[in-house]
């Protein structure tokens, strides 16, 4: 794969490397959390607080990190999550992360507040792709996407149950952000649908039934839980999976750091139903903590957005490219030959000595 024309050592960097190309708004947009972005800063520290418990003389050696959810086959345990405005850094906006997604071998995650409609990013490549619904206070329009996703092909559909109302984004109001009308609610000549497209702040647990009842099968994933009590509810009410996330520290401050909960909630799940993670990697030893402490599957955020300014599919595919990388040396270091070894992994929590994490 050719790497990117900028030239990155580890995703810490890119943010730094994106901000020469990408206005200040629309950067502050991306990479800035909401209120004190104490969840922000917690999604990164928390990750440091754990140490893997390292095997030698394991005769353990790198394998295939081939992994497989709702029939998708991945080429790692990695997908690329829903984010808003791809256009924001690249002119052919998510069209242009689908191929990438698809050139690496992984899941892309599609936002309702996508900048390109649904049927534009199904059509960019031929990668399989999941629909992260944010439902609306139009109940036919809600009903109207899910039948478009099914449509379109879309392999699972991912309930935004943790945004019920905007974050209080302060940077976003000093700078004025206006972001375009993203391409669902546009209509077929480009204007804007006369819809209340705002948030349902009503959420609940039928939420999930409207859901399941208009999504023809698809398997529901729910997203948003970091409580037990909050998975112990969506397990009963039957969903196929769950996705820890505090939406990257974007909306409640003062919540948690992700990794925190995903320990938790995967105490509670106990490999019942799949657990995807996302907020705060950066690095492919945050995968394998991730991986040991429950998840079957890591979304990446930020990162992509920023490969994706600095050298479009080729950068996000550098992105992902590094993350495996990185996740397979420490793997190696560890005594991890596989993922289900990793899933074995002690994490250690600092100052407990051998007691373990979680």
């Amino acid at each position: 794969m050719r790497r990117p024309s900028v030239k990155f050592f580890n995703l810490l960097e890119l943010e730094g490397l994106a901000a020469g190309l990408i206005p200040r708004p629309a950067l502050d947009y991306i990479a800035r959390g909401a209120g004190d972005e104490q969840t922000l800063r917690e999604n990164r520290l928390a990750f440091s607080r754990v140490l893997v418990d390292q095997r030698v003389l394991s005769g353990s050696t790198g394998q295939t990190l081939h992994t497989q959810i709702f029939g998708s086959q991945l080429r790692a345990p990695i997908m690329v999550g829903a984010m808003a405005h791809h256009g924001l850094v690249h002119p052919s906006a998510e069209s242009e992360t689908a191929r990438a997604a698809a050139a690496y071998g992984t899941l892309l995650g599609v936002s309702t507040v996508a900048m390109q409609n649904l049927e534009q990013i199904a059509a960019a490549s031929k990668g399989d792709k999941w629909f992260q619904c944010y439902l609306t206070r139009d109940s036919g329009f809600n009903r109207e996407l899910l039948q478009r996703a099914h449509a379109a092909g879309y392999k699972a559909i991912v309930l935004t149950a943790d945004v019920t109302v905007g974050g209080n984004r302060e940077h976003d109001r000093r700078n004025a952000l206006h972001l375009p009308t993203p391409g669902n609610f546009l209509d077929s000549e480009g204007r804007r649908r006369l819809l209340d497209l705002s948030f349902d702040s009503g959420l609940g647990l039928d939420s999930l039934d409207f859901v399941r009842s208009h999504s023809a099968g698809l398997p529901l994933i729910v997203k948003g839980v970091t409580t037990p009590v909050d998975a112990r509810a969506a397990l009963q009410h039957g969903v196929d999976a769950i996705q820890v996330s505090n939406h990257g520290g974007r909306q409640l401050d003062g919540s948690p750091a992700a990794f925190e909960s995903l320990q938790r909630v995967a105490n509670e799940v106990r490999g019942r139903v799949p657990l995807i993670f996302d907020s705060g990697i950066r690095r492919g030893l945050d995968v394998f903590k991730a991986i040991a402490a429950g998840a079957d599957l890591v979304a990446i955020g930020r990162p992509v957005l920023y490969g994706l300014a600095l050298d479009g599919r080729h950068g996000v595919q550098a992105v992902l490219e590094q993350l495996e990388q990185e996740l397979r040396i420490v793997m190696q270091l560890s005594g991890a030959g596989t993922l289900a070894d990793v899933r074995d992994t002690p994490l250690l929590r600092i100052g407990s000595g051998s007691e373990p994490a979680g």
